[in-house]
């Protein structure tokens, strides 16, 4: 699954659509053509509605429920990721502080606000934008933003052994396989080390 709009990465990133031939014929308040941003509760309906999309028809569970999401929104939203088209939510990561090596039951549900370790919960993209490598490039985001905070060591997650070529080339390592398992549902767990803090900070106005 604090204040992030003084951090690079979580800054609303517009890029602007090409001016009107006739101002005549412009739009009032036209909305940016790409936004990425933290997200928080008034974002949770579209979360879940993009993750019960993308997980139920797969594997039947959705990493994380209604009211989990807005649990997560609510206790440590800066470490939550949104990427907005014209103002629509096209892809999100939401993620939360655990404080041990290893993923347990608890950090299902649980944020640790002295952990050094970022759970990603749940990455997921809206279908209509699939197999355009916007996952990958939101995941790229997020990391570099994890290493403008100071007190993160590492990102660890578990997926399913589908997805683990995904998080490899992100440059997440295996852990073998989870100790937590969702109905009949088995998982890999995966890390990746969080470096480079001081040189972000300097560089990049963290």
């Amino acid at each position: 699954m604090s204040v992030v709009s003084a951090l690079p990465f979580l800054k609303p990133v517009h890029i602007q659509a090409p001016a009107p031939v006739s101002p005549g014929r412009q739009r009032r308040h036209t909305l940016p053509a790409s936004e990425f941003r933290s997200l928080n509760t008034e974002d949770a309906i579209s979360v879940f509605e993009i993750e019960r999309e993308a997980f139920i028809s797969v594997s039947g569970e959705c990493p994380l429920h209604l009211d989990e999401v807005r649990h997560f929104l609510t206790l440590c939203p800066e470490l939550s990721l949104g990427w907005f088209e014209q103002g629509r939510l096209v892809a999100f990561i939401i993620g939360s502080l655990w404080d041990q090596d290893r993923l347990t039951n608890d950090a299902l549900t649980l944020h640790k606000p002295h952990g050094t370790a970022v759970h990603i919960h749940v990455l997921a993209v809206h279908r209509t934008f699939r197999q355009q490598g916007k996952g990958s490039i939101l995941l790229w985001r997020y990391l570099q933003y994890l290493r403008c905070l100071p007190y993160v060591r590492r990102a660890i997650l578990m997926c399913e052994d589908f997805l683990v070529p995904f998080y490899q080339k992100s440059g997440f390592k295996s852990q073998g396989v989870s100790e937590i398992t969702v109905a009949t549902l088995t998982f890999t767990e995966m890390y990746y080390p969080i470096r480079g803090h001081a040189f972000m900070r300097r560089n990049s106005g963290c």
